[in-house]
């Protein structure tokens, strides 16, 4: 695998701001600060030209893989496979330019697309990364020098699986929760600064889906929540302690992160699985409906914009549905399978085959489409059965999309 020698770039100079802070249009982690997919920024385009918004820089070298995007502060990190390792990679936001990449770990293959399938997050001046083969990693955001690494597999018992590890590594209160899966316990909490184990789950010892955890607060406590094959289960974060614990159907593959808003957790899966709410009622969980086929998410998301959820729908098409009764506000066939993310009242919906990015307005009444326009160039070196899977996102005005090793960034506020 060759890229072109003019993307790889020098470390820029050291002023570049990977300050502690957190700023507004920052996005530290998968699925934004709260991991719900949902940007804060305002003021952006309401429409875009025939051929889409303006194209600030594409970086060709991204590596393969369909790993997301963070941005803190002016720089972007992500994760790309270069020849035979996966890269934690640093760029700079305006320029697209690279700062850093660091190794991770070797290659891995897969039918659908080789490399690391997750997004870094962002906390306190450090990345943490995973790779498709378990290895997590803690770096420095100044200069990508390790602080520690962990193996899923190797130290931590988990059991690779057919699509690789997935996940996004969730970071809070000093502690990094991740699921590796297997007899030790599904979840671990390892220390932020050291990678030492805190905890693992060992009421739950259900092998690692493709799934990211979410905090989200269940009964007015703090609970950790993810979703693995068989069941979703909300734990202490401190501890590790299981509060609640739901049977869930899943099939071949389960891979949406969970949902929760007013004590209601909600989860969803392909292979016509469906989707699953349950409600704490003060003592325990209480479901309000199972078996429900009107939001089937494989992948691309499901977005919760007030009392309802925005997202695609395996042979049906996108869907707006209510959380707390699971019913059908609409439905619209018109546009293809795809990931979605929101922005300043808008769905940024791209589809996977052909990378039509569509501009949609939420509304409850149903799909208003207010232009598109299609990605390009892409890449040649998608294998057959991979698509384009990265989830969009809007962050400091700018839209990020990507394919394999292109990374796109557009300018959606029209400065």
């Amino acid at each position: 695998m060759r890229f072109p020698r003019e993307m790889v770039g020098c470390a820029l100079a050291t002023g570049l701001a990977v300050g502690h802070a957190l700023q507004a249009a920052d996005w530290p982690q998968w699925r934004g600060p709260g991991r719900e997919d949902r940007s804060d920024e305002t003021g952006l385009l309401k429409s875009w030209p025939a051929e889409g918004p303006k194209q600030l820089w594409v970086n060709s070298y991204a590596g393969l893989g369909y790993a997301g995007v963070a941005v803190v502060g002016s720089r972007l990190y992500t994760m790309g496979l270069r020849d035979q390792t996966e890269h934690v990679i640093a760029l700079d936001v305006e320029t697209g330019t690279q700062a850093w990449a660091v190794p991770v770990g070797p290659r891995y293959e897969n039918n659908w697309g080789d490399g690391p399938r997750m997004t870094p997050t962002v906390v306190d001046g450090r990345i943490y990364a995973l790779g498709a083969r378990g290895d997590l990693v803690c770096l420095n955001a100044k200069d990508g020098s390790q602080v520690w690494t962990k193996s899923l597999v190797k130290d931590l018992g988990g059991r690779l699986q057919d699509w690789g590890y997935t996940e996004s590594p969730l970071v809070h209160n000093g502690l990094v929760y991740c699921t590796p899966g297997g007899a030790n316990g599904t979840m671990a909490a390892l220390d932020a600064l050291t990678g030492a184990v805190a905890w693992r789950t060992k009421d739950i010892t259900d092998t690692a889906q493709y799934s990211s955890p979410i905090l989200a607060k269940v009964g007015g406590k703090e609970q950790v929540v993810q979703l693995v094959m068989k069941r979703f289960f909300g734990v202490d974060p401190k501890t590790g302690a299981v509060a609640w614990n739901i049977e869930f159907p899943g099939r071949v593959a389960v891979i949406p992160t969970p949902i929760v808003h007013d004590d209601v957790a909600y989860v969803t899966a392909g292979y016509g699985v469906g989707c699953k709410a349950v409600r704490w009622n003060g003592s325990a969980m209480e479901t309000l409906y199972e078996d429900n086929k009107v939001m089937k998410n494989h992948h691309g998301g499901v977005i919760r914009v007030g009392d309802h959820l925005y997202g695609h729908s395996d042979g049906y098409g996108w869907v707006c549905q209510e959380l707390k009764t699971g019913k059908e506000a609409w439905v619209h066939k018109g546009f293809g399978k795809g990931a979605v993310h929101y922005a300043d009242g808008h769905l940024y919906c791209v589809e996977e085959g052909s990378g039509a990015v569509a501009l949609v307005e939420v509304s409850t009444q149903g799909w208003k489409q207010k232009c598109q326009f299609k990605l390009s160039p892409q890449t040649t070196q998608r294998k057959p059965q991979g698509r384009i899977w990265v989830h969009p996102v809007v962050s400091g005005g700018k839209l990020f999309l990507r394919d394999q090793e292109l990374l796109h960034c557009y300018d959606v506020k029209g400065h």
